[in-house]
């Protein structure tokens, strides 16, 4: 194994100048510890950065991962915690913040949703001040009247006296456009809503780079 200078080594450039000094590759090399036999660890972060870019690297399954050369099981299980731990910071600090908009929902949903090979639908529950109290997947699968049920939106919602909701599903194509289905769906679901005097706020559509909100298209 190729070792690293002393003065380069991440571990020590970080205790002296900080976190803020480091590279995305000096960041990924603290985490992974170790390189392979011919190469250390800063030059094998260095070559996953190049090849597959942060965002692209964040994106990686844990098999994916090991498909990489110099990368096992407990590396590529280092990586994706990381990045899990740093989708779920940015989600906690949206759930600090109202939901106003559903560019705020696009936010929040995108992470979770945006990336599945299947429709996920997934259900927001708001408390008095529109913030997000917490949030669950209700259902996988085309989205339909025989997958989605009004009880299976609400349930939840009743159980903690939620005072709102909003319900979010991705398009795997990348198109937001709501099917005929989506239409019906949302529909049933906001009349369920009003029996049960619990608002939904808007069904928003999450896409490859976009997204389709109901509300906004008065269609709620």
């Amino acid at each position: 194994m190729i070792d690293i200078s002393p003065e380069n080594r991440p571990r020590e450039r970080m205790a002296r100048y900080g976190p803020d000094a480091l590279s995305d590759a000096e960041i990924l090399a603290l985490l992974l510890k170790t390189g392979t036999m011919g190469e250390n660890v800063t030059d094998m972060s260095n070559r996953l950065i190049q090849r597959y870019g942060i965002e692209r690297l964040s994106k990686l399954s844990t098999d994916e991962l090991q498909e990489i050369r110099g990368i096992g099981p407990a590396k590529a299980m280092q990586i994706a915690a990381a990045f899990q731990l740093n989708k779920r910071c940015r989600m906690a600090e949206i759930e600090k913040t109202p939901v106003k908009t559903a560019r705020d929902v696009y936010e929040y949903a995108r992470p979770l949703l945006a990336e599945k090979e299947k429709e996920h639908i997934m259900v927001m529950y708001l408390d008095t001040k529109n913030r997000i109290n917490k949030h669950e997947t209700v259902s996988m699968g085309t989205l339909n009247s025989s997958l989605v049920h009004p009880r299976e939106i609400f349930k939840t919602a009743i159980r903690e006296s939620t005072n709102a909701i909003i319900v979010a599903h991705n398009h795997p194509s990348g198109d937001p456009t709501p099917s005929k289905d989506d239409r019906d769906i949302t529909k049933e679901l906001h009349a369920a809503g009003e029996l049960l005097e619990i608002q939904m706020l808007d069904h928003v559509i999450i896409g490859k780079d976009n997204y389709y909100s109901f509300k906004e298209r008065n269609q709620l």
